[in-house]
């Protein structure tokens, strides 16, 4: 078990950690050092136990805080993950039924026209015939 020297608030403290843990162990002393440092930079000297108190109370507020919006976040999506299965469960709506009109009226209308222009050819053939 390897022993780390990490240095806080200016201090220098020897921990030990797991074989493969340093880095680990680095990243968390230098997050506390940096709390401890505003600490010690509005506060003066104060003991060490009490400035490790502190900065680890502050990352411990942090900490709740980042707790509690990954909670928020969780809720969000288990809503919405809801909300997406709820809609994927519900039977596809029927069918609308369109009707759209096959001949457009202006050639109805056309047609209509050739009809009677038709109608009256053939009555004066008609009449020419039976003349």
């Amino acid at each position: 078990m390897p022993d780390i020297s990490v240095t806080i608030g200016g201090r220098e403290f020897v921990v030990a950690c797991q074989a493969g843990e340093e880095h680990f162990l680095q990243a968390a002393a230098g997050m506390l050092d940096r709390e401890a440092a505003a600490i010690v930079g509005s506060a003066g000297r104060i003991p060490a136990d009490r400035m490790l108190l502190m900065a680890g109370l502050l990352l411990a507020d942090r900490t709740a805080a980042m707790e509690d919006r990954v909670r928020e976040a969780e809720d969000k999506l288990a809503r919405r993950d809801a909300l997406i299965s709820e809609l994927q469960d519900r039977p596809a709506p029927p069918p609308e039924r369109v009707e759209v009109p096959v001949v457009p009226e202006r050639v109805t209308d056309a047609l209509a026209e050739l009809a009677a222009q038709a109608e009256a050819v053939a009555a004066e053939v008609e009449e020419r015939a039976s003349a």
